[in-house]
């Protein structure tokens, strides 16, 4: 009997080409969940490339009536040990700092997160897949299913970036490598320096490819300009009406957001120009907290409970011995990816006199080398500090967390306690070279950030735009334009069926 492989398809079509090149070395019955705006329904309705034995249209059955069952979400909690309610409070779509169209009461939260559930029950107890294949989870709809289906023991197999390098890798979990404890007991150190890692780090950085990444986000004027014609002229808005996520959406208010954001953008950097520091002093004590981009996964999924940042500052600032400043860097792609944060943020942080804020330009190295100890809620420089011979701080569960330097904070209320004990720390440069050793030898290269600037450009107006008609010739040819990247790609999930398999 062939396996039963189950996909979530989206915009982002990284796991349609998946999909497309494993069916070309696989007799394996194909499956697939699709979470798509009403544009680009034809194709996926139409399409011959990829032969899935069934589909389902994700918002299709968020809009049919059921009939509710005021226990059904407690006892769905109870029974699969999923808090369904720590996924609906920090998502996106329902927060109401993210959502500017729509403010979802808590019926209406509760109704969809219902069908959500039945749904995808009804579902994997239906095709019963032998895999899940998934990039990396970033919302609360695609992630809640990954989870249900690890509860029912369903294999899963999850693209994830490595943040090394053009490095990703293939594993059951979100960023972490299969087996990745045993791995690290057992691998024996190389030798190496602290000159080594910053060498090796220069060469992998990824914080280099991401700021080149929103660079060229930088949407160009042209398609902005037909993204918005598209939007006006062609585009009849039937989301508002079909997709929840789109409540709110009247094509005149989306555009006045948009000019509005603009202005914010603008208004908001001269005042970060004006204000924050952009050189480092060398006479303080200091601890550093980078903040991130938002919204984000690695907050709202990976370290749910300090999803706001501006508390989080103030928090850990109680928690610094007195005589620490605590130096707060604003993501340096926060503003070109998301917009830069509201000036009465950066004013509640100005006036803590424990806090200093530091310009986004402000190289992360250089401050660390400066720093006696870096905090990060879910960030990688809880790890690049280890490179210049620093400890630091995790929130979230991080792998890297097996290097003795690096921390895991599991109770709010010892963090003082933790500082402490990690201002004390010595990094193992050995350590570091090992996790990396192992990270390396686990992953292949396959350059995610290009092809995602790559899907963007060929069809949906370098990101300006993602409801639009996909024409199947047109992603046929880009398939085959990216035929020989996918290939090492494949191989990885071939050999990761395979092994299953043998197990």
């Amino acid at each position: 009997m062939s396996n039963r492989v189950f996909f979530w398809l989206d915009a982002d079509v990284t796991d349609f080409c998946i999909s497309y090149y494993l069916q070309k070395i696989s007799d394996a019955e194909f499956y697939a969940i699709i979470d798509i705006t009403n544009m680009p329904k034809k194709f996926f309705q139409e399409q011959k490339l990829v032969q899935f034995k069934k589909i389902w249209f994700y918002h299709d059955f968020m809009n049919k009536k059921i009939k509710s069952d005021s226990n059904y979400l407690k006892l769905f909690k109870e029974k699969n040990g999923i808090d369904i309610w720590q996924l609906a409070k920090n998502d996106r779509i329902f927060m109401h700092d993210y959502n500017d169209y729509h403010k979802f009461s808590e019926y209406e939260i509760s109704e969809i997160m219902e069908k959500e559930c039945k749904l995808f029950e009804e579902i994997l107890d239906q095709v019963k897949p032998d895999f899940f294949i998934t990039k990396e989870t970033a919302l609360r709809p695609n992630h809640l299913f990954y989870l249900i289906c690890k509860k029912k023991g369903i294999k899963v197999l999850m693209l994830n970036l490595a943040n090394w390098g053009n490095y990703c890798y293939i594993s059951e979990n979100y960023h972490r490598i299969d087996n990745f404890e045993e791995i690290f007991k057992n691998k024996k150190s190389s030798s190496t320096t602290f000159n080594d890692l910053k060498n090796r780090l220069e060469s992998k950085i990824l914080s280099k490819k991401l700021t080149k990444f929103y660079q060229t986000q930088k949407k160009s004027q042209l398609e902005k300009i037909k993204a918005a014609f598209q939007l006006l002229i062609l585009s009849d808005n039937s989301n508002e009406k079909t997709h929840y996520t789109y409540y709110g959406r009247k094509k005149l208010k989306v555009l006045f957001k948009e000019i509005q954001y603009s202005l914010k953008r603008w208004y908001r950097e001269k005042y970060i120009n004006k204000i924050f520091l952009q050189q480092i002093p060398n006479d303080l004590s200091f601890i550093f907290l980078p903040l991130q981009q938002e919204p984000e996964r690695s907050l709202l999924i990976s370290a749910p409970d300090y999803v706001n940042q501006i508390k989080t500052v103030e928090y850990v600032s109680k928690c610094i011995p007195k005589n620490y400043l605590l130096f707060v860097k604003e993501h340096p792609t926060q503003g070109p990816g998301r917009g830069w944060r509201k000036i009465s943020d950066y004013q509640a942080m100005q006036n803590n006199p424990k806090v200093k804020l530091i310009h986004p330009s402000v190289p992360a190295n250089e401050i660390i080398a400066k720093s006696k100890l870096v905090i990060s809620v879910s960030g990688t420089l809880a790890l690049e500090s280890a490179f210049f011979n620093k400890p630091s701080i995790t929130f979230a569960d991080n792998d890297y967390t097996l290097i003795p330097s690096i921390s895991r904070l599991k109770s709010k209320n010892k963090l003082r306690e933790l500082v402490e004990e990690s201002l004390e720390k010595k990094v193992e440069p050995n350590y570091v070279g090992k996790y990396f050793d192992i990270l390396e030898e686990s992953s292949f290269i396959f350059d995610y950030l290009e092809f995602q600037v790559s899907y963007l450009k060929h069809l949906y107006f370098d990101g300006n735009l993602v409801d639009v008609k996909i024409d199947e010739s047109k992603m046929l040819e880009f398939l085959l334009d990216h035929e020989k990247s996918f290939s090492v790609l494949i191989e990885g999930f071939k050999q990761k069926i395979n092994n299953y398999k043998k197990n």
